[in-house]
């Protein structure tokens, strides 16, 4: 089994090199990743710069752009072969509720599914507060899920989104199917001034909460489930169809 590893934290990040270890068992192992930290660069791809490889040992290559840029150059250019799986993570924080269209480490997999490769995006829900990350209970998490892929492939264009609490294995209640949720930020723009007297801005405020929605992938993760959820590309929601024909041509 040829496994592709990418995320949005580093080729460096402490998630990728857990997750990595972890996989060796089922197969030859691939990374791919990028040079420096892209959290929450979405589905950006490089088009007006040139990007840069480094090789980092064997089967490892950093890339001087974003998480959909190594899938792409790994896919295309960097294997000699087509991967049977594609894993983006382990993420530091959590890709929940809408999280998942700014993040990075969802969208390097499905830039895999968009390749009509099966792959998954893996996420470890730590808070600011956290002491210790507890990445094993994440890594053992990942390998039920590839175990499950193996045994049980998915249909195509498909991709499994999994979060896991941050918390001692032996606290997991376990993995659980669940939808996507919503979740809510304070909203912040932060004003500050420059040396030479010109305003700048940090914006982003911190989570204030989910929404209370039963089988969504917040609340069951805040009560100790690692939670996956399965998404395809295909973002139509055709139960608006019928209100859009009352004034469009067709």
């Amino acid at each position: 089994m040829d496994l592709l590893l990418c995320n949005d934290d580093g080729i460096d990040a402490t998630g990728i090199k857990t997750l990595e270890s972890a996989l060796v068992e089922f197969g030859q192992v691939w990374v791919v990743a990028p040079e420096t930290e892209q959290s929450a660069s979405s589905h950006a791809l490089t088009m007006h710069e040139p990007l840069r490889v480094r090789q980092r040992g064997d089967r490892h290559w950093s890339v001087s752009g974003t998480p959909v840029d190594c899938i792409y150059l790994a896919i295309h250019h960097l294997l000699p072969r087509p991967p049977d799986l594609v894993l983006s993570g382990i993420n530091r924080g959590s890709n929940l509720g809408n999280d998942v269209f700014y993040s990075g480490t969802v969208a390097a997999a499905m830039e895999a599914c968009f390749q009509g490769l099966a792959s998954v995006a893996l996420s470890l829900h730590v808070e600011p507060e956290d002491g210790e990350n507890h990445w094993k209970t994440a890594a053992e998490v990942a390998q039920r899920v590839v175990r499950g892929l193996k045994d049980t492939p998915l249909p195509p264009q498909i991709l499994l989104n999994v979060n896991v609490p941050n918390i001692p294995r032996s606290e997991l209640r376990g993995l659980k199917v669940v939808a996507q949720g919503q979740r809510h930020y304070a909203p912040m723009v932060d004003v500050r001034t420059d040396p030479r007297g010109r305003p700048y801005y940090w914006i982003g405020g911190t989570h204030m909460q989910f929404e209370p929605i039963p089988g969504t992938d917040g609340p069951s993760v805040e009560e100790g489930w690692a939670t996956v959820t399965p998404f395809r590309p295909d973002l139509t929601a055709r139960e608006a169809f019928g209100v859009l024909r009352t004034w469009t041509d067709a």
